[in-house]
């Protein structure tokens, strides 16, 4: 009997461009951090993803920073923004758990924002909120999904943006269930940082990405060497990047 799998919303087949790319990078057994000639062939396979991630979501190569998952890299981003100045965070009521945890984990306090009987962002509560928002806690720090994992609501991202922008906030996307799907193009919806995983859209499990623009500052969660330009160190897991 054949079987038929349909949850894509957990984690979606692999598909053959991947599984090619990925035994490519097995066959090659270089560190992408060293400099001979096997290191350098490493290290094009995971510059060549680089430009692949960007050019999907939006915004140069030198903003893309692979990390083990959506979950690291939705870390990296409320953590950074933690320790750059942000005392408060504000949340949706209906962010994946990486989120929700990670907003609890990190010593700020957290505001939920509200959403509709139709599972969609209150903006006229964000605006409100964020009109009387008190400067002694720091840079408002707004995270919005722009897919729900659960519903699959598209979030309206772009005007939420244009609210946390008036606020001077940073505004946090995980689009880890739209990339791939729906157009995803970080800058057009005017995300400061916003994150993808591979397993969501036909690649391997263990491997996500961060984008980040120039009014979000990323801080390393993780200490060791120099790799992805300083901002989260370990060797790059190159087939699951490829």
């Amino acid at each position: 009997m054949s079987r038929i799998y349909l949850d894509y919303n957990a984690s979606a087949p692999l598909r053959p461009e991947a599984i090619e790319a990925m035994s490519r990078a097995f066959a090659a057994p270089g560190n992408p951090s060293s400099v001979h000639a096997a290191g350098r062939a490493a290290r094009a396979m995971v510059e060549e993803a680089r430009n692949a991630v960007a050019a999907l979501i939006g915004g140069p190569a030198s903003t893309v920073v692979f990390t083990s998952g959506g979950t690291e890299a939705n870390a990296l981003a409320i953590e950074s923004a933690v320790a750059t100045g942000s005392k408060r965070l504000i949340v949706s009521a209906i962010e994946h758990d990486s989120v929700l945890e990670s907003a609890k984990a990190s010593g700020a306090a957290v505001e939920w924002l509200p959403v509709s009987a139709e599972g969609v962002a209150d903006l006229a509560w964000l605006s409100e909120r964020l009109g009387r928002w008190d400067a002694a806690d720091g840079r408002p720090f707004v995270a919005l999904m722009h897919a729900n994992n659960e519903t699959g609501v598209i979030q309206p991202v772009r005007e939420a943006a244009e609210i946390v922008r008036a606020a001077e906030g940073w505004l946090h996307v995980d689009a880890v269930q739209s990339a791939g799907k729906i157009v995803t193009d970080s800058r057009a919806l005017g995300a400061d940082t916003l994150v993808v995983s591979a397993h969501k859209l036909g690649g391997p499990q263990g491997v996500g990405a961060l984008t980040f623009g120039p009014r979000a500052t990323l801080v390393r969660r993780q200490h060791g060497g120099g790799q992805e330009r300083g901002r989260r160190a370990g060797t790059e897991n190159v087939a699951g990047i490829a």
